[in-house]
């Protein structure tokens, strides 16, 4: 049983603890993920409260089917994809475009400590959005394929495919901008 689970079941259990634990834990991870569907920090931080809140209120069974990680951002993901059919009119301005406000800054740079980094990060900003998510899950956030095929609603085999597009696609993209690779 890992962290978030035990957490999860003593919250159940009355313990207000559990769930403070689960969101100090996740929020910082959440949110990161969540901005890259939306491109915009603020919506993120909201869509990771709405994650919180219905597992807070709702209280959805955990079928430890998968870890409760996974379980937890298939959640978000869920969440963010009625958002984003709910504001589907509305147009996303490109992160490059985007004026960085200060909180945003602080949590981008607390993560991405160096300028190769943040190269990959804006690399990783202009592919398409299934890449952009399965390079996140899986570098990021150190989930296996298949625990990524879970939270995307895909095949293994269909995470494996993405996921060898994606590099490609963002090996392109990082040459394109003058990435030096070290030896």
């Amino acid at each position: 049983m890992d962290n978030g689970e035990s957490s999860y079941r003593r919250f159940l259990a009355g313990d207000d603890e559990g769930l403070h634990e689960i969101i100090c834990t996740y929020r910082t991870g959440l949110i990161l993920y969540l901005n890259s569907f939306v491109q915009n920090i603020h919506t993120a931080e909201d869509l990771t409260e709405d994650t919180f809140a219905e597992i807070a209120i709702k209280c959805p069974k955990f079928a430890a089917k998968s870890s409760f990680k996974t379980w937890l951002y298939a959640i978000a993901r869920n969440i963010t994809a009625k958002h984003l059919r709910k504001h589907s009119k509305l147009s996303v301005v490109p992160l490059e475009s985007q004026e960085y406000l200060a909180d945003e800054e602080n949590l981008e740079s607390n993560y991405i400590k160096t300028e190769q980094r943040h190269m990959v990060h804006q690399a990783l900003h202009r592919l398409k959005l299934e890449y952009r998510q399965v390079l996140y899950l899986i570098y990021f956030e150190e989930f296996t394929n298949a625990e990524a095929a879970l939270i995307m609603k895909k095949s293994s085999r269909q995470v494996e495919t993405l996921l060898y597009n994606a590099k490609k696609a963002l090996k392109s993209e990082l040459e394109r901008s003058g990435f030096d690779y070290e030896e």
